[in-house]
């Protein structure tokens, strides 16, 4: 199996089966995120402890990047202090931008998966969701409300 294919399954798996795919009645953040220009919607869950992500989650619909790239980030900073998130928010926002050297994805294990997303600029926006979410809960205090719309948020996909 190419490494191509192998991301494309692990994308579709996590589409079908996705992680932390649950509301949660003790998150202490909550920010709804939405892509005006795919249809993506998500509500983003987070329990933080001082500095540490203690869980988080999401529901939503949207396309497969997008559903799958929530479950990959819900997994990836779960346990992770806020500045251990934003490192990654960071390296995961120039990875679907094609910024991100080969060297530095090999540090990020399943989210590389969306290093082809690059290919598709339209797709960035759908893989970026859930990021900004996380991004917005922990930077930010938890603004109500995201979106990977340049034109409607000052920070863009």
């Amino acid at each position: 199996m190419s490494t191509e294919a192998l991301y494309q399954e692990i994308i579709l798996e996590h589409n079908r089966k996705p992680k932390n795919f649950r509301e949660m009645d003790d998150a202490n953040r909550t920010i709804q995120g939405r892509n005006p220009l795919c249809g993506d919607e998500l509500t983003l869950w987070m329990k933080l402890d001082g500095d540490a992500i203690v869980d988080v989650s999401f529901k939503g619909q949207g396309c497969a990047i997008s559903k799958a790239s929530a479950s990959l980030m819900t997994a990836a900073v779960k346990g992770k202090s806020r500045a251990d998130a934003e490192r990654l928010f960071d390296q995961f926002h120039r990875l679907v931008k094609g910024e991100l050297g080969e060297d530095e994805q090999k540090t990020l294990g399943s989210l590389r998966a969306f290093a082809g997303v690059a290919k598709f600029p339209n797709r960035v926006k759908c893989a970026s969701l859930a990021w900004h979410a996380m991004h917005s809960a922990i930077a930010d205090g938890g603004v109500a409300q995201v979106t990977s719309d340049p034109e409607s948020q000052g920070e863009g996909a």
